[in-house]
């Protein structure tokens, strides 16, 4: 049984020269082509379709809105994006909403080949330079990332016990006698719990407490 392709892209003598190699593959059949993004839908209401080449910045509609609602209606298709533009932003967001795989337009003949059966497969297919693109919005993603950790200061072990017991909403007479401290040496672990965490009140304490962790 062939593969049932369409193609959606704007540019006819692409969608042609794409159409011509892929009608030449006794396992699959161009059955349509559109040159906007609103008048893919209109067409699979009328045919079926295994797989979209789609063109990610088609007009009227572009191809990730095209993807994210055909895939709503048909989960079944399959598709894989097409396009100029190698941006780890237009990458990301078509991946987001349900592509299998996504080329580049200088793609050669058995790469596109090659990435129509690995989606037919059930895998994902990206270009080489697209990758790349990903790999690098991966570091990117991670180096912001970790930019983002706090490093919190080394906490004594009383001011642990001190901590944990503001956080179970002890009041300063309470930790002094449950510690079997004075109350200046309270204050004292909670002025540099206050610094060391660099919270401005006892709710900021118990809250960076709980979102770092710091009693587990």
């Amino acid at each position: 049984m062939k593969t049932k392709i369409l193609i959606a892209d704007d540019h006819s003598m692409f969608a042609d020269g794409i159409a011509s190699i892929l009608n030449e593959q006794e396992n699959l059949e161009v059955i349509g082509k559109c040159i906007d993004g609103l008048s893919v839908e209109g067409f699979l209401e009328n045919n079926e379709v295994d797989l979209i080449l789609l063109d990610v910045n088609l007009p009227g509609k572009n191809g990730i809105e095209v993807c994210k609602d055909v895939l709503k209606v048909y989960p079944k298709i399959h598709i894989l994006a097409i396009s100029m533009h190698n941006q780890e932003s237009y990458v990301s967001e078509i991946l987001k909403n349900g592509a299998k795989g996504y080329i580049l337009k200088n793609t050669g003949r058995d790469e596109l080949l090659q990435a129509i059966s690995s989606i037919q497969n059930g895998e994902t297919f990206f270009s080489k330079d697209v990758t790349e693109t990903i790999m690098r919005g991966l570091m990117n993603e991670r180096k912001a990332s970790n930019a983002n950790i706090k490093l919190i200061p080394k906490i004594t072990r009383r001011e642990k016990e001190v901590l944990k017991l503001i956080v179970q909403e002890h009041t300063t007479q309470e930790i002094a006698d449950k510690l079997y401290i004075a109350l200046k040496t309270v204050e004292s672990h909670r002025s540099s719990l206050l610094a060391k965490l660099n919270a401005r009140n006892t709710a900021g304490l118990v809250r960076i407490t709980i979102e770092n962790k710091l009693l587990d």
